[in-house]
C-alpha cells in the first residue's frame, strides 16, 4: 500500500511541477514538422535535460548541493539567450522563408537536443527545490522510486506533446508561426525564471 501512495505521489509530482513543459515540448515538436529524426532529437533533450535535474535533485538530497539555491534563477539566462538567438535566426532567413512554399522549412528551423535540453533543465530549476527535500525524506528506495516514475512521466510527456503538436489545427499554427512562437516562448520563460527567482534583483 505505501508503494502504491508512493507512485501516486511521484505521479502527482511530476505532473504538477512540469504543466508549463507541455506547451514548449508542443513547440519543439512543432518545429520538427514532422520529421522523425527531428522528433527524436526533442524527445532525446527533454529526457538529457530531465536526467540533469534528477542528478542535481539526488545530489541535493544527499547533502552534495551541486547546484547552490542562488544560482537557479540565473538559469533563466539559457533559454532567454537560445531565444534571442531563434529570434535572430528567424529576422536572419525571414526573405528565405518568405521564398519557401513549405512555412516549416528553411534555415535556421532545426531541432537540437542539445537545445532542448538546455531549456528543459533551466525551466525545470525550480523543481529541483522541490525534489531535493522530498528525496531527502523518501531515502535512496524512494528516490529510485521517485526517478523510475519521472522518467516514465518524461515519455507519457513526449507522447502527449506530440500528439498535441499533431492535431491538425495545432499543427497549421505551429507550422505557420511556429519561428516566432518559439523565441517568444523561450524569451518568456527566462524572464519569468530570472524575475520569480529575483535574480539582479528583479
Amino acid at each position: 500500500m505505501e508503494d502504491l501512495d508512493r507512485l501516486g505521489q511521484a505521479a502527482g509530482m511530476f505532473a504538477v511541477t512540469n504543466v508549463d513543459d507541455m506547451l514548449v515540448l508542443a513547440v519543439f515538436f512543432g518545429r520538427a514538422a514532422g520529421r522523425r529524426a527531428a522528433a527524436w532529437r526533442v524527445v532525446a533533450g527533454q529526457y538529457l535535460g530531465f536526467a540533469g535535474i534528477l542528478a542535481v535533485s539526488v545530489a541535493g538530497a544527499l547533502g552534495a548541493g551541486l547546484l547552490p539555491e542562488p544560482v537557479i534563477p540565473y538559469l533563466g539566462l539559457l533559454p532567454l539567450a537560445l531565444g534571442v538567438r531563434a529570434a535572430w535566426q528567424t529576422w536572419k532567413h525571414r526573405r528565405d522563408r518568405d521564398d519557401d512554399s513549405d512555412p516549416g522549412a528553411g534555415p535556421g528551423n532545426g531541432v537540437g537536443a542539445l537545445q532542448v535540453a538546455a531549456v528543459t533543465f533551466a525551466n525545470g530549476g525550480d523543481n529541483i527545490g522541490v525534489y531535493v527535500p522530498v528525496f531527502a525524506l523518501a531515502g535512496a528506495g524512494g528516490m529510485a522510486v521517485y526517478s523510475a516514475v519521472f522518467l516514465v512521466g518524461v515519455a507519457a510527456w513526449c507522447a502527449a506533446g506530440y500528439f498535441l503538436a499533431t492535431r491538425p489545427l495545432v499543427a497549421k499554427t505551429l507550422s505557420r508561426w511556429g519561428h516566432i512562437v518559439l523565441p517568444v516562448v523561450l524569451i518568456g520563460i527566462g524572464l519569468v525564471i530570472l524575475v520569480d527567482g529575483g535574480a539582479f534583483g528583479l
